[in-house]
């Protein structure tokens, strides 16, 4: 609705601009997120950069002094990467939550205060700053000693993780994607990421009488480990699947879930995939540091049955599996691809949803071309048009699909409606097939031209999946 306001905020029009903004994201979080676009796009073409800067700044000390730095008194976790964040951050969590520590967590899916948890409305990967600090302060007043947060380089950009205090930092990976916030320059984005690990530089805490001690945790199989593990801190420990000092080895993946031993020790995740044992070794590393007893790692792994919207299986009794994924990049979408092949059985077929995205985000190219090499059959959909063309969006992708071997409505279709679409993925399916809903995840909005309108995936997949059972 760029800079006009919707009348849904008629009654905020009085209050002060730091209340309307509360205000507007405790009632109605999704009607933020699509007004925060539009603002956002029309004053990045008049307003000078060192100016946008100075704002964000701005807003980052008067959330973090508003709510008294509520960070300064607990451990702080701090996850970077391009993809497996909120995965990597959801298993720290478990581990810790299964050693007695009560933990806060705080991803583009979830929230979690201790064992309680809350789906992120917001449609942001990293929230506000005023929703951080605020549920960081909601973590102190329940006494959660431990924090762990997904930073992204477009939210330490703008200064979301103001007031702070990293003590331990995590790299996941550094794939070139999400340049555009970085001047579609790659090692602007690389550096932005640095923000975390120079947080690292911030006074060491005494809490539960001890000093905590500053530590760095990098995946040593990327090529970029070593500018992260360059920043000064106590403790370096890498790990990875070929390189690290905790290194996985003897991985099984199958559709339960997948083992793989470190260090002498065999342990078992819920969720399936490969590439959640890169998501799991940090929270290994993690637990370890924290006195963490060994059989409480383990367990804490093995009890995270479920990520919100991260290779989620929605079985209700369907003869076939079916996944609801996030996946929207790249090498995310490649690995989930790999998954599916992997946990489908020999002879059946992998049936893959994806979608389009707008709003000056439109790099679904390579998506549509590994959809089309990787998967038997290809469902392309609207996702998160924003203000763009989703039906120009889909032709341009189905276009792609085809040249790369698929062929319209035989093994390819493009399909308006996401509802509809996903309807079509699932009746394609029989027994031996995996179908994956990939895009939106735990997401709970769809972004359009005319706003934010509810949408909740696997709410949905599981009513379509109930349809399919009836008959």
């Amino acid at each position: 609705m760029a800079l006009r306001e919707n009348r849904r905020f008629d009654n905020y029009r009085k209050l002060n601009i730091t209340n309307y903004t509360e205000k507007v994201l405790q009632d109605r979080p999704q009607d933020y997120a699509i007004s925060h676009y539009g603002m956002k796009k029309l004053i990045k073409k008049f307003v000078p950069e060192f100016a946008l800067n100075t704002y964000h700044w701005v807003r980052g000390f008067h959330a973090a002094t508003k709510n008294a730095y509520p960070a300064h008194n607990m451990i702080v976790v701090g996850v970077t990467g391009t993809k497996g964040k909120t995965s990597t951050a959801n298993y720290i969590w478990s581990v810790l939550t299964a050693g007695g520590y009560k933990t806060g967590l705080i991803t583009s899916a979830n929230f979690r205060i201790g064992n309680e948890e809350e789906i992120n409305s917001f449609h942001m990967t990293m929230p506000n700053p005023y929703i951080i600090q605020k549920k960081i302060r909601e973590m102190q007043a329940k006494n959660v000693s431990i924090v762990v947060i997904e930073m992204t380089s477009e939210g330490m950009k703008q200064y979301r993780h103001f007031g702070i205090p990293v003590d331990i930092a995590v790299f996941t990976n550094l794939t070139p994607e999400h340049l555009g916030s970085h001047k579609n320059n790659f090692e602007l984005y690389k550096k932005a990421k640095g923000a975390l690990f120079e947080a690292l530089a911030s006074k060491q805490k005494m809490l539960f009488g001890k000093t905590i001690p500053k530590a760095i945790i990098a995946n040593a199989d990327s090529p970029h480990a070593d500018y992260y593990l360059s920043f000064p801190a106590d403790q370096k420990i890498t790990f990875g699947l070929e390189h690290g000092t905790v290194q996985a080895l003897g991985i099984a993946s199958e559709k339960n879930g997948t083992s793989f031993t470190t260090s002498g020790t065999r342990f078992s995740l819920s969720v399936p995939g490969i590439f959640n044992v890169y998501n799991a070794l940090p929270a290994i590393i993690i637990g370890n540091l924290l006195d963490v007893p060994l059989a409480k790692i383990a367990a804490g792994l093995q009890s995270l049955t479920v990520i919100p919207g991260r290779m989620e299986l929605i079985d209700i009794g369907q003869s076939f599996p079916v996944y609801v994924d996030y996946a929207h990049e790249p090498s995310s979408f490649e690995s989930l691809l790999h998954a599916a092949q992997s946990l489908r059985k020999p002879n059946g077929k992998t049936i893959i949803l994806m979608g389009v995205i707008g709003g000056g985000r439109e790099s679904r190219v390579p998506l549509a071309r590994l959809a089309a090499t990787m998967a038997d059959y290809v469902i392309i959909t609207n996702e998160d048009p924003y203000d763009s063309d989703p039906e120009k969006m889909i032709a341009e992708l189905r276009d792609v699909a085809e040249k790369n071997g698929k062929e319209l409505n035989k093994n390819l279709f493009a399909i308006l409606d996401r509802r509809e679409a996903i309807r079509k993925a699932l009746s394609l399916a029989s027994a031996d097939d995996i179908v994956v809903i990939s895009g939106k995840g735990a997401e709970t909005t769809m972004m359009t031209k005319s706003g934010a309108i509810p949408w909740n995936e696997r709410a949905i997949v599981r009513e379509l999946v109930t349809e399919i059972l009836q008959k």
